[in-house]
C-alpha cells in the first residue's frame, strides 16, 4: 500500500445503511464479503441477533446487491473473482425498522404496503384482497416462475413489532402472533426459495416467533461468523488508519472495545467509532442513542443490584431466551448490548458463559443512566459520586459517611419488604457502586482471594480502599458489626494481593439498618 493510499481520508459512513450510496460516495468499507461468501457456501438459512446500530441493516442490503448480481458495486473486494455475476436472484426485502406497531392492524398495514412496493418494482400487480402473510406467499410463488429463479427472503429488525410494544402484554401477543405465521409461510415456501437471512435485536426461542420457521441456523454465537457485523482492532488499524492520528488508542480501545460472540476477536461497536472519528471526543455515542427504562424497570421487578452484572454466570439457554411473556435479565442485557461474553467455563455437559460490561462506555452510562431513572432526571448523580471519590481520596471517612447517607436519602428504596439481608445489603453497597461506575472510578466488586471474595476494592487517587459490607441484625451492636467487618477483610486475607503495589490501603467497614434504609457507621484502618 503506498503512503498516499495510507493516509488518505473517505466520508465516514455515519447513518449509512445502504450498500450502494456507501461504495458509489467511497465511504469507509470493511469488508465482510469473506465471511459473506462462506455463509452463502455453508447454508441456505440463518438467523443473526446483534444489538442495535452494529450494522445488520448493512449487512442485509449487501446481500440484496449480491444476489442481485450488482457486479459493480462490489469491484476491489474479496468476494468479486468469486460471484457468478451472470445470475441473478429475485429479492424480497422486508424490514420492520420503521412503522408504529401499537395499534391492531398496524403490523398488518406495514406488511402490506412493503408488498406492494416490492410487486410495483418487479411490474407486477396482485390480489387485493389478500392478507400480508398470503401475499407473500402468492409473491414468492410468482417472483420463481416469472424469473425461473428462486427467491432471496431478507428480513431486517424482525421483532421489532414485539419489542416495541413490550410492556403491553396484549399487543406483544397480538404481533407475536401474527409474525410467527408470517415467517410460517416463507417455510412453505421453501420450494420457492433459493437463500433465508433474518436479523433482530433479540433470540426469540423457536417456540414462539420461530416455530412454524424452524429451520433457522442461528449464529448468533457462531465463532466462525462473530465478526461478519462490527470492527475489529485490525480494522481500526488498516481501514481506518487515517483517521487514527491524534486520538489515543489504549482509549479507544477502554472505552469503545470489548463486545464478543466467541470468535477470536473482541468487536467494537461501528457507531462509536464512527462519530468518534467525526467529534474527536470520547463519550457515550452508542448508548445516548437509545433508553434503556424497560431494562431499568426490570433490574428493580427481579431486584438485581448493578453489582451483579459484574462477572454474572449464564448458560446459552439463558443468554439466548427471550419470550415477551418470559423476558429474563440475562437474555436482556446480553442481547441488547448491555453485557457481553468475557468467558467460557465448561461444567460436565454444561457450557457456562461469563458476563460483563463490553467496555467503558456502557459501564458508565449503564450505572449513571439507572441512578437517574432511581433519583429522577433533574438530580445530578455523576456529581454527587464525584464528591464521594474526593472525600474518599482525602481519605476524609466522617465526611464520606455524611455524603453517602445523604446520597441514600436522595434515593427512593425500591425493595419493600423482602427479608432477605444479603439482598438489602446488594442494594445498599450497590447504590456506593453506581455512585462510583457514574463517574468512572475504578473498582472491582467479589474480588477474590486465597480465602474468600471481599465486597468491594476502589483503586483511587494512588490508594485502594477495601471495602466490607455489613447489615445490622437484631442484637448486634454497630460496634460489634465493624469489628467482624474489619476482622474479616484481615482474617481473610482481602487486602494481601495489594500489598507488594506499594501504595496505601484502607481496610474500611460499612454498617447498614434494614428498617432505616440508610448507612450506619463507617471505620477505617489505614496502613
Amino acid at each position: 500500500m503506498s503512503v498516499k493510499a495510507q493516509i488518505e481520508r473517505h466520508p465516514l459512513p455515519i447513518g449509512i445503511q445502504t450498500f450502494s450510496i456507501l461504495r458509489e460516495e467511497g465511504c469507509y468499507y470493511v469488508d465482510k464479503t469473506p465471511l459473506i461468501r462462506e455463509l452463502i457456501r455453508s447454508g441456505r438459512h440463518y438467523f443473526l441477533s446483534r444489538p442495535r446500530r452494529f450494522g445488520k441493516s448493512l449487512l442485509v442490503d449487501t446481500l440484496q446487491e449480491l444476489f442481485q448480481g450488482n457486479e459493480s458495486l462490489f469491484r476491489g473486494l474479496d468476494i468479486h473473482p468469486h460471484w457468478d455475476w451472470s445470475v441473478r436472484h429475485p429479492v424480497v426485502h422486508l424490514s420492520f425498522g420503521g412503522g408504529n406497531y401499537d395499534n391492531p392492524g398496524s403490523l398488518e398495514n406495514n406488511l402490506l404496503n412493503q408488498l406492494n412496493i416490492i410487486e410495483r418494482r418487479c411490474g407486477m400487480s396482485g390480489a387485493e384482497s389478500l392478507s400480508g402473510p398470503e401475499k407473500l406467499q402468492d409473491l414468492l410463488d410468482r417472483l420463481h416462475h416469472e424469473t425461473g429463479k428462486r427467491v432471496v427472503v431478507l428480513v431486517d429488525e424482525y421483532d421489532k413489532p414485539v419489542l416495541d410494544v413490550i410492556d403491553n402484554s396484549e399487543m406483544a401477543t397480538v404481533n407475536r402472533k401474527y409474525l410467527r405465521g408470517l415467517y410460517g409461510t416463507i417455510k412453505d415456501c421453501a420450494n420457492d426459495v433459493r437463500f433465508v437471512f433474518v436479523t433482530g435485536v433479540s433470540m426469540f426461542t423457536k417456540t414462539s416467533l420461530f416455530s412454524e420457521l424452524n429451520n433457522l441456523d442461528n449464529i448468533s454465537l457462531d465463532p466462525a461468523f462473530a465478526a461478519i457485523c462490527g470492527y475489529t482492532d485490525s480494522d481500526l488499524d488498516t481501514v481506518f488508519s487515517p483517521e487514527l492520528p491524534g486520538l489515543d488508542r489504549d482509549e479507544i480501545r477502554r472505552w469503545y472495545n470489548g463486545y464478543h460472540w466467541l470468535g477470536k476477536d473482541k468487536l467494537y461497536n461501528p457507531y462509536d467509532l464512527l462519530l468518534l472519528f467525526r467529534k474527536r471526543e470520547f463519550k457515550a455515542h452508542w448508548f445516548e442513542t437509545g433508553s434503556p427504562e424497560f431494562l431499568f424497570r426490570l433490574l428493580l421487578e427481579k431486584q438485581v443490584s448493578p453489582m451483579e452484572l459484574e462477572g454474572r454466570m449464564a448458560d446459552e439457554k439463558l443468554i439466548s431466551k427471550f419470550d415477551a411473556g418470559n423476558i429474563g435479565v440475562d437474555s436482556l442485557l446480553f442481547q441488547t448490548g448491555y453485557l457481553t461474553i468475557t468467558g467460557e467455563e465448561r461444567r460436565g455437559p454444561r457450557t457456562l458463559y461469563r458476563l460483563d460490561y463490553p467496555n467503558y462506555e456502557v459501564r458508565q452510562s449503564l450505572n449513571q443512566g439507572l441512578l437517574e431513572h432511581l433519583a429522577g432526571q433533574d438530580t445530578e448523580v455523576a456529581g454527587q459520586g464525584d464528591e464521594l471519590a474526593r472525600l474518599l481520596g482525602e481519605n476524609n471517612f466522617p465526611g464520606f459517611a455524611k455524603k453517602f447517607r445523604s446520597f441514600l436519602t436522595g434515593v427512593p428504596y425500591p425493595w419493600r419488604g423482602s427479608g432477605d439481608f444479603g439482598r438489602y445489603e446488594a442494594w445498599h453497597a450497590g447504590m456506593l457502586y453506581m455512585g462510583f461506575r457514574a463517574t468512572g472510578v475504578d473498582l472491582r466488586v467479589e474480588d477474590m482471594s486465597s480465602q474468600g471474595r471481599s465486597d468491594m476494592v476502589v483503586f483511587h487517587d494512588g490508594q485502594i480502599f477495601v471495602f466490607e459490607f455489613k447489615m445490622l441484625r437484631d442484637g448486634v451492636k454497630v460496634d460489634e458489626a465493624l469489628d467482624r467487618a474489619i476482622a474479616q477483610i484481615r482474617e481473610r486475607g482481602y487486602a494481601e494481593k495489594y500489598w507488594d503495589r506499594g501504595e496505601p490501603i484502607h481496610l474500611i467497614g460499612m454498617v447498614f439498618d434494614q428498617k432505616m434504609r440508610s448507612l450506619l457507621e463507617i471505620r477505617a484502618e489505614s496502613f
